[in-house]
């Protein structure tokens, strides 16, 4: 657009008052290739995912790998072991060469952290004598993808980590209950609100120490996740490990667990708003929301008509989206009103 205007100029078709007019009447809003670069590995990592669960569910196809490989599963443990290291390796000489290739750098570190995923499986196969106490491959998984997030450092990898270790905490729970419903009197998700709050606390500690200070955020963020979704499951199904019981219960039985979902969304709220914390605002509004809706079709969704819930749902995402576009737009507006470099 600005070769145009100079060209309309050069010319004589257009004065200098009016070029001056119309470079000041549009504005840049380049591509954000950043964003599209990141969605576009994260969809590739969700289907290397997908295409590794749909290998492990076909049976034919695992045993066609065992056979091509013929060898012990120790031996088929060792193999992707070694894949894992020499991808690591790769990796890490790679992010030191080509340090801004962030997005491509993570995914070459994801198929080391599947590698060693699919090692480890191999290795509790080989070691597996009944006792069905796998739980502690989750260990291993833990502490192997916590020094390989360290080393590296990879916040990716930090968080199969963390992961890893919820799965370890859920098996661990379930083994030591006799995978019975409950343990020390706690079901699943309310095990689960314990162990999430545990790593939100990890995480501020963790803020205050050095070596691990980068990790803060994605510690923060899957420690919510862990506890609110358990939390939602909670006001839902309550302290119940039996779905015979739990169908027997009446609803306003499981409204402590709706109001407790509540008074948590609403001092994370405050929080975020005291603290100036804004992944506590949006996902204490977040699961506010979610709250909200879930008890509406608990309580009211066979009394209310359709049309009037639709109509409720509406508007309250419009004046969400207009609350976004307002904040969109005085952003847009600041960043167009600050001078260009080397004028005043």
């Amino acid at each position: 657009m600005e070769e145009v205007i100079n060209r309309w100029e050069t010319d004589g078709t257009i004065d200098s008052e009016m070029a001056a007019k119309l470079r000041g009447s549009y504005s840049h809003r380049p591509f954000d290739w950043k964003r599209m670069a990141r969605y576009s590995f994260w969809i590739a990592i969700l289907c290397a995912i997908i295409s590794v669960g749909a290998a492990v569910a076909d049976e034919a196809l695992l045993k066609m790998i065992e056979r091509f490989f013929a060898t012990s599963y120790i031996g088929l443990c060792l193999i992707f072991a070694g894949i894992a290291v020499v991808i690591y390796f790769i990796a890490f000489l790679r992010r030191k060469r080509l340090p801004e290739k962030i997005f491509s750098n993570e995914s070459i570190i994801f198929a080391g952290v599947l590698c060693t995923a699919v090692s480890i499986g191999y290795f509790g196969k080989a070691v597996d004598n009944g006792s069905g106490h796998f739980s502690v491959l989750f260990l291993i998984a833990t502490f192997i993808y916590a020094l390989l997030g360290l080393w590296f450092p990879s916040t990716l990898v930090w968080i199969f980590a963390l992961v890893s270790l919820g799965s370890w905490f859920g098996t661990e729970t379930g083994y030591r209950s006799g995978w019975g419903p409950y343990y020390h009197g706690m079901n699943y998700p309310l095990r689960f609100v314990f162990f999430g709050a545990a790593l939100v606390i990890l995480a501020f500690i963790m803020k205050n120490i050095k070596g691990i200070r980068g990790f803060f955020r994605s510690t923060y963020v899957v420690g919510l996740l862990y506890m609110f979704i358990a939390l939602w499951i909670l006001s839902i199904f309550g302290n119940y490990g039996d779905i015979d019981k739990w169908y027997g219960v009446r609803q306003r039985e499981l409204f402590t667990w709706s109001i407790l979902f509540g008074v948590v969304t609403l001092s994370l709220i405050f929080y975020g708003l005291w603290a100036d914390d804004y992944t506590a605002r949006i996902f204490g509004i977040t699961f506010l929301f979610i709250n909200l809706y879930t008890r509406y079709f608990e309580y009211f969704w066979n009394g209310m008509h359709k049309a009037v819930f639709f109509i409720i749902l509406a508007i309250s995402f419009w004046l969400i989206g207009q609350q976004a576009e307002r904040v969109w737009t005085l952003e847009f507006l600041k960043r167009d009103q600050q001078p260009e470099p080397g004028k005043k």
